[in-house]
């Protein structure tokens, strides 16, 4: 069966929350499909999770304003016989494990009420997509299995104003974008609602909006323009901010080598999606070099992204 990646969320973690934009894009290190697996006994064995599932979207296809089809009965025949999602994708680190399971069971057994272009299918997919995750997060916006089911670059300009976008051709060089794996799984809800309850407070408010929003939003044109030396500038300012005022957000085992980097000027850090754990993105004048530097810290996996 087809192959779904996993996502990453370049830039905008928090800030889509408040309409500013965001870039997110296919990493196909990580990969899922669906599957079927039997026991030595050839009698298939029923995953809970995908039982669950069926069940939830056997309650959801029955409201009237649903703008998709979901074969239920299919899927819950395939469930019974053993159906599996088989995944690299790590859980809990932010990747989009749920994401790309959504986009595989979609593609194998929903579609799209009516005709429409790819430009005005992508919101209204978008919209399926968070209906479908919601069952394993509570809400969600739906962003992660449309990248992975896109299997596209996406430019985030508000809720429902995405785009596909092409990533720029960098000169291969010294330098880079890179994940840094915490080694800890996290959850996603809990950190938004600190957000969400940081946000209530004037002053962290303001200097939300006044420096974070304009810091991410030029990080993100810099870096579809390929300006890489910009892009190192603006990509700094926002570890800095991230680095002092959402610190709750930050493993604590990160903040040494976050701290580091910042003073060193060797390479720059930030959170990759909700933070809490999972993986961290980074960014450095030489990537050979911080990883060597990363690695005398206790930091041995990690992986590059894009080298410039």
């Amino acid at each position: 069966m087809k192959s779904f990646y996993s996502k990453v969320l370049l830039f905008g973690e928090y800030s889509v929350i408040q309409n500013s934009l965001g870039l997110s894009i296919p990493y196909e290190l990580f990969e899922g499909q669906l599957t079927f697996k039997r026991e030595r006994s050839e009698h298939a064995s029923v995953d809970p999770e995908l039982k669950a599932f069926a069940e939830y979207m056997r309650v959801l296809i029955k409201q009237k304003d649903a703008k998709f089809a979901f074969d239920v009965t299919s899927f819950a025949f395939d469930v019974a016989q053993g159906l599996r999602f088989d995944s690299s994708i790590p859980q809990g680190h932010g990747v989009g494990s749920s994401g790309a399971l959504c986009a595989a069971l979609f593609d194998r057994y929903g579609k799209i009420i009516g005709r429409a272009t790819e430009e005005e299918e992508i919101p209204v997919l978008k919209d399926i997509f968070a209906q479908l995750e919601s069952h394993f997060h509570g809400a969600s916006s739906g962003i992660d299995p449309l990248i992975s089911y896109l299997n596209r670059p996406l430019l985030i300009k508000g809720k429902n104003d995405l785009g596909i976008v092409c990533i720029p051709e960098f000169k291969h060089g010294q330098g880079g974008m890179f994940l840094l794996n915490t080694g800890r799984a996290r959850r996603t809800e809990p950190l938004v609602n600190l957000f969400l309850e940081k946000l209530k407070d004037r002053e962290f408010k303001s200097l939300f909006h006044r420096q974070l929003l304009p810091i991410n939003d030029h990080c993100i044109h810099q870096f579809l323009a390929g300006n890489t030396r910009e892009l190192l500038r603006e990509f700094k300012k926002l570890s800095d901010f991230q680095y002092h005022h959402f610190t709750a957000m930050i493993p604590k085992l990160c903040m040494d080598i976050w701290h580091n980097g910042l003073v060193n000027d060797q390479y720059y850090l930030k959170l990759c999606g909700a933070g809490g754990g999972g993986f961290i993105l980074g960014i450095s004048k030489d990537f050979e070099r911080t990883q060597e530097q990363l690695s005398k810290l206790g930091q041995h996996e990690i992986r590059p992204l894009f080298h410039f």
